[in-house]
């Protein structure tokens, strides 16, 4: 096996300027969320021209490629990369800055993509020294409800052939380039999406009778549900609102207030029992201040957890490729990933990619500002491989 990891580092190093040029073509043409139909065309040139095998259309854009190895039924892992952008306007001067206004590759799905093309053409070039079968899904839509990961699902991409394990990855920028960050277990919150409209009766300002100030209300539903779930210390969850829209000038009441929020969890029954607290205080509140409320909670994507098992072997295999400080365990985390849902058909592995620029502020996720130290892509495509043909 030293010998297969010796000449996966060695096609690594032969493959970065490439994989560096993949990457930058995809940040600067980014697509939307189920809109990806360059990116998809991209990825199909590129498979193509790699001799690699694949099926298109699924989930509209969505494309998976198939390279068999020695006793192709043995098993079979999946290696998945989300290929969409997110509506950032960039704000990065590079020879690389988006050319696409109000789109932007500013969660890294550009580095997990092209790391996926270089991975698919080494295990392709090496497909008579390892067993069984690896499947590379580049999917659509990680970015928005209902995630394009549950809809290929759907649509069977873990079966024919049946997926046995799959691994992903995500860029993170507070880790070094060179370092990747995993964890075992529980490691991303569940996502839902809250809107609260809060309705009173509105009118001239300064005739306050027999009118309903909804701002009020909101204000109060505000407070009260920050008091009840701030509270919690032993639930890992948050609650959190970003947005409050109401009125047009400062003398007028208006009739209406709208609120939107987000909350992640990473137990299903707390879950639940927290969208019913949400309601509840909603419609308490505003039926006590003489108004009304609708309140439309948007269950997202559920909690991803890797298996542990796969896990601390992907841990092993990761050290004896890259050396054991550079493989480190990390923390939970309360953002979510549509990944989340092959966590729940399949042992997964996701695991967090070190992108961090030496010597420089660190631009975080979902910024206008956000790039990478592009050295990663010889560490993410080499790691990938090698635990790929180690699962």
């Amino acid at each position: 096996m030293k010998n297969l990891q010796n000449k996966i580092k060695s096609l690594a190093e032969n493959y970065f300027k490439d994989t560096v040029e993949i990457r930058r073509h995809l940040h600067t043409y980014p697509e939307l969320s189920f809109k990806e139909y360059k990116t998809s065309e991209y990825i199909q040139q590129k498979l193509t021209a790699y001799g690699i095998p694949f099926t298109s259309g699924l989930v509209e854009t969505g494309v998976v490629g198939l390279i068999k190895g020695k006793n192709p039924n043995s098993k079979c892992i999946a290696l998945r990369a989300d290929i969409d952008a997110l509506p950032i306007q960039e704000l990065n001067d590079s020879g690389y800055t988006s050319k696409n206004k109000g789109v932007m590759h500013a969660c890294g799905h550009d580095v997990h993509t092209a790391s996926l093309l270089g991975v698919g053409r080494i295990l392709n070039e090496l497909k008579e020294e390892w067993k069984g079968t690896i499947k590379l899904i580049f999917q659509p839509g990680e970015e928005k409800l209902p995630g394009g990961a549950s809809l290929m699902i759907a649509e069977g991409v873990l079966e024919n052939p049946k997926v046995d394990k799959i691994i992903g990855q995500h860029v993170s920028p507070e880790l070094d380039s060179g370092v990747i960050g995993m964890r075992g277990g529980m490691f991303m919150a569940s996502a839902d999406e809250i809107y609260i409209d809060v309705i009173g009766k509105g009118g001239h300002a300064a005739l306050p009778k027999d009118r309903v100030n909804p701002l009020l209300i909101a204000s109060k539903i505000i407070t009260t549900l920050y008091d009840r779930f701030d509270r919690l210390k032993d639930t890992p969850s948050v609650f959190s609102l970003g947005v409050i829209k109401g009125g047009s000038v400062g003398n007028i009441i208006p009739d209406t207030v709208s609120l939107q929020g987000t909350f992640r969890a990473m137990n299903e029954e707390w879950r639940k029992e927290a969208h019913q607290i949400m309601r509840d205080i909603c419609y308490s509140t505003a039926q006590e201040m003489s108004g009304k409320c609708d309140i439309d909670i948007k269950v997202g994507y559920p909690f991803l957890k890797n298996d542990e098992s796969f896990t601390n072997l992907c841990f092993e295999n990761a050290q004896k490729f890259i050396g054991a400080k550079n493989v480190i365990e990390i923390p939970k985390r309360m953002t979510a990933e549509d990944f989340s849902y092959y966590s729940h058909h399949v042992p997964a592995c996701f695991y967090r990619l070190g992108v961090g620029i030496n010597n420089q502020e660190r631009k975080h996720l979902h910024n206008a500002y956000f790039d990478i130290d592009e050295s990663a892509l010889k560490n993410s495509i080499g790691i990938m491989s090698w635990l790929a043909i180690n699962s």
